[in-house]
């Protein structure tokens, strides 16, 4: 008779995966909603509705909590890229993402990115995780970057980076919330509007 090779998770374990998972859901949204600096851990526990000892159980330090939070989302861009075919055209995957990246954003789910001196920024540089999701990522979108420019469909005398960090600020934009304040346009619009100023630019176009 051959032994099963499934690990059996126990009730407890799974409980505490349930509750860490909920915890970073709630940090996700916090970061999103106030920034690092104005997120406390106390809220945190109240949102999630354990005690403050509890939650330290599971990330000892408020750095930490927003480290995880930024890594969850990480690892949900990285999942996203898998997803695109490698047929698809550079430009076109480059478009996918940064509509992806706002879409996220508009729902509230795309934690602000930490400032130059921030505590936070310290603690994602030295989260492993996270950096190296960063790396793949950022040589992701740069080796489709290259493709475009050399394609043609993308100005080819924008530094590479300078675009690479263009595409990255789409996920802290402040246009999208000006506009969504305005009430003018759904959020489809929205993202439309900005991708239209992304990748077209500001320049008329012949009628």
């Amino acid at each position: 008779m051959k032994s099963s090779n499934v690990v059996k998770v126990s009730f407890k374990e799974q409980m505490l995966q349930a509750r860490e998972e909920a915890i970073i859901r709630t940090v996700n949204l916090l970061l999103a909603e106030k920034g690092f600096e104005a997120m406390t851990v106390d809220e945190v526990a109240a949102s999630v509705g354990i005690a403050k000892a509890s939650l330290y159980k599971h990330f000892p330090s408020k750095e930490d909590l927003a480290a995880a939070a930024m890594v969850s989302v990480m690892r949900r861009a990285q999942a996203f890229i898998a997803t695109l075919p490698a047929e698809v055209a550079a430009v076109d995957k480059l478009r996918a993402v940064v509509r992806w990246t706002m879409e996220v954003k508009l729902a509230g789910e795309m934690p602000s990115l930490p400032s130059q001196n921030s505590k936070l920024r310290a603690a994602l540089i030295g989260n492993r995780d996270y950096m190296d999701g960063l790396m793949e990522v950022s040589d992701a979108l740069g080796s489709w970057i290259e493709a475009a420019q050399a394609q043609g469909a993308i100005n080819s005398s924008i530094p590479a980076i300078a675009i690479l960090y263009t595409v990255y600020a789409r996920a802290c934009d402040p246009v999208l919330e000006f506009l969504k304040m305005g009430g003018q346009h759904d959020d489809a619009q929205i993202i439309d509007l900005v991708m239209s100023t992304c990748f077209e630019g500001l320049n008329a176009r012949p009628g």
